[in-house]
Order: C-alpha cells, then sequence, then structure tokens
C-alpha cells in the first residue's frame, strides 16, 4: 500500500465529530454509536437478567468529511469496536436478592482499573451505589467471538454503550415491578441508591424486586440512557472498587489459587532464544531430589515439579542439559540492526528538491515482562483441562490449549484471573498453554511460575526498530513527510490478526498483511505536513515479541516529534509556536496550549538542562507532554549500582483529552505510568542481545524507571469533556512521554538523540549465567544497601 497522503479537509479533524463512524464494503461511512435511546433485552431467568441489543433504536447518520489519513475515516479502536458489537448481548447485568449487582466483563483486569470504570458505568445507569456493583472476569467463552480480546485501549470504548444499556433495560424492569408493588405510577417513582420509592415515601429495595422483575421468555425492549448532564458517577473521580483487596494482600492473582493438588512448578530453559532440549543427563538424579515429584521434558525445556518454589530452582539448577540451537543464534544488536538496514522501505528514487531534513532513529529491543511474572495454574485430565491465569485473548487461548492437548475446545475451561500488570504481556496465553501440556505430560495438576529471568530473557520483548524520517519544508511551510518504520516482526498472533482478517472487507486498506493494517490503523499524522506517507515493513520472525504498549506508536511518534524540533529550529521557530501552528485539531492544539501554560515553557534555565514538549493522538483522543530534564555532569554521573544514572526527568506536565473520562482518578493514574515508561524507553530501559540472548535477567539490571529518575515534579491535567464519548486511553501517553524525554534532552545537549535508550551502548551491569538458567538466589541484601 502506497498509504496516506494528508492533503485533506480539516475542519476541526476528529473534533467536530458528533460519533464515530467506519467504512463498510461498499465505502459508505456508518455510524457505531447512536444517540440515546437503544435496544436491549430481558433475559429470561429466575431474577433479573438484562442485555444490550445489537443495534439501536434510532439511527446515527454518518457525519464529517472523510480526511485522506486513513485513521480519520476508521482506526484500529474503531475495527475493535465494531468487531465486538455483534455479541454485545450475550454480556448481561444481573441483579441479585441481596441488592447487588453483577457483571462478568469480557476483558482482562490487569491494573488498569476497568472493573472500576465498568462497575461505574452500571451504577450510573442503575443508580445503585458503586459498592453494591460486583464485577468478575468472565471465563473463556468462543460465543463472544471478538468481544473478549483486551487491547489497544479499546475496552471502555467498546462497552461503555452495551453496558449502560443492559443496566438501563434493568433500571426500567425494576421500576416496572415496584409500580405493581407499590401501586404507584412509574413516572412517579425513583430509584437511588437501589432504592426505589413512590411520591409519598413508600420504598422497595432493587433485592425485594429482582425476582419480580424476572422474565420467563427474553422479551426486546427500548431504553433511554441518562444525558450527561444527568451523571453523578460517570466523570466524578473515584477511588478503585479493588484497591483495599490489592494493598492488604487479599487480591487474588493465579499463583494465590489453592486448586486441590496443583504444586509450585518451573522450567529449566534454553540459553538462547527458544533453544530446544537435546538431551538430559541427570533426569533420575533430579527426580530423587528432596521435595521434587516431577521431571518432565517438554517442547520448551524441562519441567520440575516440587512441593515449593524454592525446590523447583534448586533442581531447575542443578539439571545437565545438552540444548538445541534456538531460531536467534549467533545474533546480537549489530547483526540485527543490519538486517534492519537491508529490510528498509526506499523514500523514493529522487533526492528532495527542496530543502530537508532526515534521520534515522534505532530503538532496541525492551523488556515486556509485567509487575507479575509470566504464571498459570493448570489441570489436565484424560478428558478435560482446567485453565486459570491472567489473560487478554481468552477464547484465542482456549482453542491453542485444546489443540495442545488433542481435546475439542469444549473440553477446556479456562478462568481469567486478575493480572499484575500486562502493558501488552498477557496478550499471550504461553504461561497457560506450558502449563497444560506440563500438566498433561505429568497426570497432575501444575501452579506453573515463570522466573523473572525467564521471562527478560525467553519471554516477550518490543522488537527492535529503525525510522527513518525525511521532512520536506520551504519558506514556512512543511511540503512532506515519509517515515519508513522498519521492525523485527511482531507477533500479533493472540487475535488482533484475527479481528483484522474477519474484517478486512470493510477496511480502507487494501489488500495488505496483519502487521501493514495495524501500523496503518494505528497511527495518524497530527500536522499538517503536506503529502505525507508512513510504511512499515518488517523482518526476522525468530524472536518472542509482544505488543507492548503503544506497539508502534512510542517509537514512531518519538521519531517525528524530534524531526519536528529539526524543522522548528531549521525555520527559527519555537518548538512549542510551530507545533501549534502545524496541529490540525482543536484538542490538540487545547492539550498543547495546557502543558504549555502549567509547565510554564519557555522560561530560562540553567545551562545542561532543558525543556522539552510533545504531542501524540490515537484512538479519539489526545495527550501532550512537557518536561525538564537535567544533563548536568553532576547529575548524569551521580553513582546508581549496577547502572548508569544518566540525565534525570525533573519535572513532567501531562495533558490528556479522552473525550469523557469515565473515572478521572483512574484516568490520572493510568497517565502517571505512562510517563514512567516514556523516561524508562528514552533513557535506561532497553534488552541486550549477544549471541542469541538477552543479557538482562531480572529488574536489578533491566532499568525500569526508578525512584532516582523519577521526576519529582509531576502534574496530570485531565481536560474538561470534549465529545462527551470515551477515547482510548490505556497507552495514550506513553508516546508523548517518550517523545518530549528526547526532545529535551536533544535541547539540553545541543544534540539529537538517534538511539534509544540512550545510554544501550554501555552495558553497566555483569551479566549473569545462562546455564543454569535461573541464577542463584541472594543470600543477603548487605551489597544492595545504597
Amino acid at each position: 500500500m502506497a498509504c496516506c497522503p494528508s492533503t485533506a479537509v480539516r475542519q476541526g479533524g476528529r473534533a467536530g465529530r458528533v460519533g464515530r463512524a467506519l467504512v463498510t464494503s461498499d465505502g459508505r461511512r456508518t455510524g457505531v454509536v447512536g444517540r440515546r435511546r437503544f435496544l436491549g433485552y430481558v433475559v429470561a431467568a429466575p431474577t433479573l437478567v438484562t442485555a444490550a441489543e445489537i443495534g439501536t433504536a434510532e439511527s446515527a447518520a454518518a457525519d464529517g468529511v472523510p480526511t485522506l489519513d486513513v485513521t480519520d475515516i476508521v482506526d484500529l479502536n474503531d475495527v475493535l469496536t465494531l468487531a465486538a458489537k455483534p455479541t454485545a448481548n450475550l454480556v448481561k447485568v444481573e441483579v441479585h436478592g441481596d441488592g447487588t449487582v453483577s457483571f462478568a466483563l469480557p476483558r482482562a483486569e490487569v491494573g488498569q482499573g476497568i472493573t472500576t470504570s465498568t462497575a461505574m458505568l452500571i451504577a450510573e445507569e442503575l443508580d445503585v451505589p458503586l459498592d453494591q456493583v460486583r464485577v468478575e472476569l468472565a471465563d473463556a467463552r468462543p460465543e463472544l467471538l471478538f468481544n473478549q480480546l483486551t487491547g489497544a485501549s479499546n475496552t471502555t470504548i467498546s462497552t461503555y454503550v452495551p453496558v449502560r444499556v443492559a443496566a438501563a433495560v434493568a433500571r426500567g424492569r425494576l421500576l416496572d415491578a415496584a409500580a405493581i408493588e407499590l401501586g404507584a405510577l412509574v413516572e412517579n417513582l425513583t430509584i437511588r441508591a437501589g432504592v426505589v420509592t413512590d411520591l409519598v415515601g413508600n420504598a422497595i429495595g432493587i433485592g425485594e424486586l429482582a425476582r419480580k422483575a424476572a422474565s420467563g421468555a427474553s422479551q426486546q425492549v427500548s431504553v433511554e440512557l441518562k444525558e450527561r448532564s444527568e451523571f453523578s458517577v460517570i466523570g466524578t473521580p473515584r477511588n478503585r472498587i479493588d484497591a483495599l483487596a490489592a494493598v492488604t494482600g487479599r487480591k487474588k492473582f493465579a499463583m494465590d489459587l489453592d486448586v486441590p493438588g496443583a504444586r509450585p512448578t518451573m522450567v529449566c530453559r534454553p540459553p538462547t532464544l527458544n533453544g530446544k532440549v537435546g538431551s538430559v543427563a541427570n533426569l533420575d538424579e533430579v527426580r530423587a531430589m528432596p521435595g521434587v515429584t516431577d521431571v518432565a521434558v517438554v517442547s520448551t525445556g524441562v519441567a520440575v515439579r516440587a512441593r515449593t518454589f524454592g525446590r523447583c530452582i534448586d533442581a531447575v539448577r542443578a539439571l545437565k542439559v545438552a540444548w538445541r540451537a534456538g531460531t536467534a543464534e549467533g545474533k546480537s544488536d549489530d547483526s540485527v540492526r543490519e538486517e534492519l538496514r537491508k529490510a528498509e522501505l526506499p523514500m523514493g528514487l529522487l533526492p528532495p528538491l527542496t530543502p530537508s531534513v532526515e534521520e534515522t532513529f534505532t530503538f532496541h529491543f525492551r523488556g515486556n515482562s509485567a509487575l507479575e511474572t509470566n504464571c498459570a495454574v493448570a489441570d489436565v485430565r484424560a478428558d478435560r483441562a482446567e485453565v486459570w491465569s491472567g489473560l487478554k485473548s481468552p477464547i484465542v487461548a482456549q482453542g491453542a490449549i485444546a489443540a495442545r492437548l488433542g481435546l475439542p475446545q469444549s473440553a477446556v475451561t479456562v478462568h481469567v484471573t486478575e493480572g499484575g500488570g500486562s502493558f501488552g504481556r498477557k496478550l499471550f496465553f504461553d504461561a497457560a498453554l506450558e502449563a497444560a501440556e506440563i500438566s498433561q505430560k505429568m497426570g497432575k495438576p501444575v501452579k506453573l511460575m515463570w522466573h523473572r529471568a525467564d521471562d527478560a530473557r525467553q519471554g516477550r520483548a518490543h522488537p527492535m526498530a529503525t525510522s527513518r524520517v525525511r521532512a520536506t519544508h520551504l519558506g514556512g511551510s512543511v511540503l512532506s513527510y515519509k517515515q519508513r518504520h522498519t521492525s523485527v516482526a511482531t507477533d500479533l498472533g493472540h487475535g488482533l490478526g484475527e479481528v483484522l482478517t474477519a474484517l478486512a472487507a470493510q477496511l480502507p486498506v487494501g489488500d495488505i498483511g496483519f502487521a501493514e493494517t495495524f501500523f496503518q490503523l494505528s497511527q495518524s499524522m497530527p500536522y499538517d505536513f503536506g503529502a505525507y506517507s508512513r510504511l512499515l515493513n518488517e523482518t526476522d520472525k525468530g524472536f518472542n515479541t509482544g505488543s507492548m504498549r503503544g506497539v508502534y506508536s512510542p517509537d514512531v511518534t518519538c521519531a517525528r516529534e524530534l524531526i519536528v524540533d529539526r524543522l522548528a529550529r531549521k525555520m527559527s521557530k519555537d518548538p512549542y509556536a510551530f507545533r501549534r501552528s502545524f496541529l490540525r485539531d482543536k484538542r490538540a492544539v487545547a492539550v498543547l496550549d495546557t502543558v504549555a501554560e502549567k509547565g510554564n515553557w519557555g522560561r530560562e534555565m540553567p545551562s545542561g538542562t532543558a525543556q522539552g514538549i510533545a504531542f501524540h493522538g490515537e484512538y479519539h483522543a489526545a495527550s501532550a507532554v512537557l518536561v525538564e530534564i537535567d544533563c548536568r555532569p553532576e547529575t548524569v554521573n551521580r553513582p546508581v549500582r549496577d547502572g548508569i544514572t544518566g540525565p534525570r526527568v525533573t519535572k513532567a506536565v501531562l495533558a490528556v483529552d479522552v473525550g469523557l473520562a469515565v473515572n478521572p482518578r483512574g484516568l490520572e493514574a493510568q497517565m502517571m505510568g505512562c510517563v514512567m515508561d516514556g523516561i524508562a524507553q528514552t533513557l535506561t530501559a532497553g534488552l541486550h542481545l549477544r549471541d542469541g540472548a538477552f543479557l538482562e535477567a531480572s529488574w536489578d539490571n533491566y532499568f525500569y524507571t526508578r525512584q532516582w529518575n523519577t521526576p519529582p515534579d509531576l502534574d496530570i491535567v485531565v481536560m474538561p469533556t470534549t465529545t462527551g464519548e470515551p477515547g482510548g486511553a490505556g497507552e495514550l501517553g506513553v508516546a508523548a512521554s517518550m517523545a518530549a524525554v528526547a526532545c529535551a534532552y536533544g535541547r539540553a545537549t545541543g544534540t539529537t538523540p538517534t538511539s534509544f535508550p540512550i545510554h544501550h551502548g554501555t552495558l553497566s551491569f555483569e551479566p549473569k549465567p545462562t546455564v543454569p538458567p535461573v541464577p542463584a538466589s541472594p543470600t543477603d541484601g548487605l551489597d544492595h544497601l545504597r
């Protein structure tokens, strides 16, 4: 595909939309979200159960004039919303006799707070206290198709209307039942705090009405959702409903489950990526070790089951395995960089005829380890299997597990547990698949946990990539902008690829592959830079890569914003003013103005320090970040154990506009995490590849943002509601944060950074051995007091 020239009708860009639209197979645009009146179902059940209908009770006309940037017509989030829509009626709200309301959320809670925001939607439309709403995670349900996939910041967008409709249907049924019980007209009844009251003060709780409001047969009904002016829950800052359980240790993750007979299990893994077992010299000896119950060769290594994880570690370290070569044997950072250079797509046949700015940026491999290491529980029997794990694509996982075990998919039950972090990692179900294989091989339930070293070395990594950018300019105009992003292949085999395949005929991107489609639908050009194009080329499928938070956006945006700074300098313009003059969306300008004002852009700063500013928009949302960085020698050279301290971001201001923030407090927390991600990816966090293996083996030598480089001055500004509908939030702030830090570094040092993380070239630690694969446990921490 030749891609996306930016000559377009602007008219406020996305800010002028009254609803999102998608493109049908014949090129028409069709509305996704209607106005207020929707259809829903009352489901046949002994107590009240309601669901959303597929369509709306009144049509939504296509709005606006499409631009020639594909994401102004349809983006990845629109595609996921469209894919989820046909099965929205299968997701149900239940009202129980004790007055509580429950909902099985077909998405994964991995710390981003969607159980809280979903409960808020229900509490709003049903008029019940938030603490009476119970949101659990749904088991894998194949009938949900693409409605059980968590990714691309899509959860709140795609569930916002269906969840509210189901709750509104329940509210209507409860009022109908109360009218009969109280002998009153429905229009004279109100629900407040889960209690229905008539005009003279007679009251009845919704729990007492749940059975009476239930239906013996499914019925279609029409409901009207609340106007935004009526909201008392949505849009108000709320604490997480699981906060107390989290801080008191009562929150249940996969490793906290007490599955009968499930014993701790670990795997002895190869010294290079995806190596295979050749032979094991001492299987019987290891089986006889204290506490060990089972040892078995599996597809990924040698599995050990024992009474404790400590015994597992001892056994893994004792195994003597001869390994066969892996998929990245002999490769290093330099050799992969050369592969990327050869795979880069051309900019054009002729050099530019006008002045230009051009640069190639390198982004090294980065770890995709969540705080909760990879884990799963599995109990596999001859005719059935049961698996528990934090999964963002449980239906795909269920199918893969069934195929691996030789069982029908209906015989495999997959329970989705809450996850301790993800950033895309839990889109992949390798631990669940591995646990099932081990349980089948041993004939016993297992509680599998990857060691931190396993996750760093054999887990998912953000692929190494280069991004070449060329921008031409003349006078005060930017005439063209071209970007060629070349990357180690990103694995999309977790469900997103299937979504794109299923909807290919309706997408305005032509017949292109998964990765290029994903790339085109997730990237946009916010600036009026004349003729522009972006293209992706991927190479080398020998690495375990993942859809890390933001996928392509942090690297693509960082490269773009650095070029924007260069353009501003060439035209003798202030970086903030330059961006502002070219941004084509009023929401983008608003967030940029906000950080410039809040961050006191342009203030005088000491030599060796500087400000940086950047913008990123995606999925109907906008963010801007201003940072201040200290690159003075006394800061850069301060001592940190086994680490390169480098510069410090001393201040960060992030402004975010997601259209409508369901829970502003949760959004603020998300954006704080985005800032820390951006700092890490720019300055410190990278994996070093040498001889087919990553050298990092834990958090102590993978330098994610620590206390010593967290900005002491951090301000998150949640913008007032603009569109009235939620936009994507989970990944939004990472790209702008990374770019702002990179721009600040360039201004402080006088040199544009071109390789990330900036200090990747210096290895600051002694790599731990790869044989045995699990490093020795520390005996004390006295040498780590600094």
